[in-house]
C-alpha cells in the first residue's frame, strides 16, 4: 500500500482481526461488538456507538499526551462556534467610542432619554466628575418610573440610576460576559458596560452582539 512505501504507520480500528485492513495496519485496535442492538443482528447499532466511544477516547488521549491547550483550539478552529467560545473577546464585540451611551451625573432624565434613544443600546451610563461609571439606566427603569411618576424627566439621573451595575473587562471572553448577563444575581440583564482599572466606561457589550457572533 502506499501508506507503506511512504513510511506512514497507519493504526485502524475494525472488528477482525483477519481482516485485510488489519493485516495492513502497524496496530490493530480490535472492536468486537459481538452483536449488534438491531433485532435482525444486521443495522450497525452497538458497533458504531462503540467506535464513537473509541474514537473519543482517542481524541481525549491525543489532547493529554500533546498537552493540548484552549489556545490551540482557538487558534486552529477561529471562525466555528467552538472556536469563538474560546477567542472572541468583549472588546472584538463592543459599542465604544461615539457609540457607547454615557451622561454625567447631574443630567435630567429627560436628556438620558434621549442619549438611550440616540445610542439604540436600551441603557446610558451614568458617570462621575472623574469619569468613572457611577451608574446605569435603562429603559425598563424609564418605563418603570415613569409609571410611577410623570414629573420623573425633570429629576437627576442618580436618583434613579442603578448604583455599581454589573461591569466587565475587554479581555473577557464573550462567553463570559454572557454568563455574567444570564447568571449573576440579582437577575438577568442584556447588557453591560466594559470598564478599564479605573473603574472608567470604555464600551458597552448587549446580549445582541453575542447572538449575532453565534455564541448562544
Amino acid at each position: 500500500p502506499y501508506l507503506k512505501r511512504v513510511g506512514i504507520k497507519m493504526i485502524s480500528i475494525t472488528a477482525s482481526k483477519w481482516s485485510e485492513l488489519a493485516a495492513a495496519s502497524d496496530i490493530v485496535l480490535l472492536m468486537d461488538v459481538g452483536k449488534e442492538a438491531c433485532p435482525m443482528d444486521v443495522v450497525p447499532t452497538t458497533s458504531t456507538t462503540a467506535a464513537m466511544v473509541l474514537g473519543d477516547a482517542l481524541a481525549v488521549a491525543v489532547f493529554r499526551s500533546r498537552n493540548f491547550s484552549r489556545d490551540d483550539f482557538a487558534r486552529l478552529h477561529p471562525s466555528g462556534v467552538l472556536g469563538k467560545r474560546l477567542s472572541l473577546t468583549v472588546g472584538e464585540l463592543m459599542h465604544g467610542g461615539d457609540g457607547m451611551p454615557a451622561v454625567g451625573v447631574g443630567t435630567l432624565l429627560r436628556e438620558a432619554l434621549l442619549e438611550i434613544i440616540e445610542k439604540r443600546l436600551g441603557c446610558t451610563g451614568i458617570t462621575d466628575e472623574k469619569g468613572r461609571l457611577a451608574g446605569i439606566v435603562t429603559d425598563g427603569d424609564l418605563k418603570r418610573i415613569l409609571l410611577k411618576d410623570s414629573s420623573a424627566l425633570d429629576r437627576p439621573v442618580e436618583q434613579i440610576m442603578t448604583r455599581d451595575p454589573r461591569t466587565t473587562r475587554k479581555e473577557v471572553l464573550a462567553v463570559d460576559a454572557l454568563a455574567r448577563m444570564e447568571i449573576d444575581p440579582p437577575g438577568p440583564v442584556t447588557q453591560l458596560f466594559v470598564v478599564d482599572g479605573e473603574n472608567r466606561p470604555v464600551g458597552v457589550i448587549h446580549i445582541h452582539d453575542i447572538i449575532r457572533a453565534g455564541l448562544r
